[in-house]
């Protein structure tokens, strides 16, 4: 993205914006990392089997392991009766064998005994102990989980570019492995600007607003899956702004400020303090809210540095756009993206002509409701959306009933 030092030029689309800052983030270097602190992580190699999966052939069920041809003939009238000669608990290592007109009481998961080839099912049986009484003819390999019936040797469990869910935790941990190569969580720093803000919890004076979009960005950086922290106390002057954000780079992947960044501004200390570096792209993006934005890079390891709007309503909108796709493409993956569906207005919207709206609504199965209050300061109808309402650049105006499409909110 080339730099600049004013929100100049046009206004560029949504897409075009978005497609520039993925274009200039480098994904994080893979590290190894222990299995119990991968969940969140993107697998940077494949993992692959060890040994197949299950490594030995075991009961699917509690039961008895039995021949199949000695219950050919059992039914409830006239059961097969069969001496039980040994039980087997999951995880007994010792070595059983059974012969015609024997079984082995045996445990789910349980390692099936030699010359045995299915399971019956103890609720086909009596339960008995020295003798056991079978009900129900089973075929072989009734209830039972062949060696390899999951994975092969060498097969290819989990591909490079996963998200470790705790899906992938347990196949990785099947697969015997203690440690995996992961991108790992980007670290992200937030700063809001503004002589107004003062922390919650603290009392107002006239003139103060409490410091909310510190918190939002830095909880919704973590919900989308990063390592976030605030800063708080940054000075309120482009001589003070710079030093406090160069000293977060050497703990931080990512940058977000909020605030002093609007167009023409006297006290927009954000965009100041990033025009001496020539490295911070300031742009108006055809989209409302959210138009004034800045990207660009800082520091030797050119941390990427998002400069969002101050109007609540506007950074958050920007963060799930713009940033939260960012901090997939660190970690090589592109899962992040907030999903799209298909909707039924329930009533009317309009929207300046030439940008892009996100109106919040509420999207109930297949109808989405505008919320009261769409202004960029308006933070309280946030708190009930859980959907954006896209209305395209060429229209003003949609009336109930028409079809638009929805941004799902995490």
């Amino acid at each position: 993205m080339t730099a600049g030092h004013a929100h100049d030029g046009p206004l560029i689309p949504v897409e075009q914006y978005r497609s520039a800052i993925l274009a200039a983030i480098t994904p994080l270097p893979p590290a190894s990392m222990a299995l119990a602190d991968a969940e969140g992580c993107v697998l940077a190699e494949d993992v692959t089997a060890a040994i197949s999966l299950p490594s030995f052939d075991n009961s699917g069920m509690d039961g008895y392991a039995v021949q199949a041809k000695d219950t050919i003939s059992s039914s409830e009238r006239a059961p097969t009766t069969l001496q039980v000669t040994s039980e087997i608990a999951a995880g007994d290592t010792g070595a059983y064998q059974i012969s015609p007109g024997t079984a082995s009481k045996i445990m789910t998961g349980a390692r099936m005994p030699d010359g045995a080839d299915a399971v019956v099912q103890v609720e086909w049986t009596d339960g008995g102990t020295d003798q056991v009484r079978v009900y129900h003819s089973v075929e072989p390999g009734n209830a039972v989980r062949y060696a390899g019936g999951d994975a092969v040797e060498g097969e290819t469990l989990l591909s490079a570019g996963v998200r470790m869910r705790p899906m992938q935790i347990a196949v990785a941990a099947s697969a015997g492995r203690r440690a995996v190569q992961v991108r790992p969580r980007p670290r992200v720093v937030v700063l809001s600007t503004g002589n107004e803000l003062t922390e919650p919890g603290t009392p107002l004076i006239p003139g103060q607003i409490w410091d909310s979009n510190s918190y939002m960005l830095a909880a919704a950086a973590r919900e989308a899956g990063a390592l976030a922290r605030r800063r708080s106390g940054v000075p309120d002057d482009p001589a003070g702004m710079l030093p406090a954000l160069e000293e977060q780079l050497d703990g931080a992947d990512l940058l977000i400020t909020t605030g002093g960044v609007s167009m023409g501004g006297e006290h927009d200390v954000v965009k100041a303090a990033l025009q001496e570096l020539g490295t911070v792209a300031f742009r108006k993006v055809a989209m409302q809210p959210g138009m004034p934005q800045g990207f660009g890079t800082i520091g030797e390891k050119r941390v990427p540095i998002f400069t969002l709007p101050g109007n609540p309503v506007s950074a958050y909108v920007s963060f799930q756009l713009f940033v939260r796709p960012a901090i997939g493409a660190l970690q090589g993956a592109g899962d992040l993206a907030l999903p799209s569906t298909r909707a039924t207005l329930t009533s009317g919207v309009r929207s300046p002509a030439g940008r892009r709206s996100y109106l919040r609504g509420v999207l109930d199965g297949d109808q989405v409701t505008p919320l009261s209050g769409q202004g960029s300061h308006q933070i309280a109808a946030l708190g009930r959306a859980n959907a954006l309402i896209v209305v395209p650049e060429a229209e003003t105006r949609l009336l109930e009933g028409n079809p638009v499409e929805v941004l799902v909110l995490p």
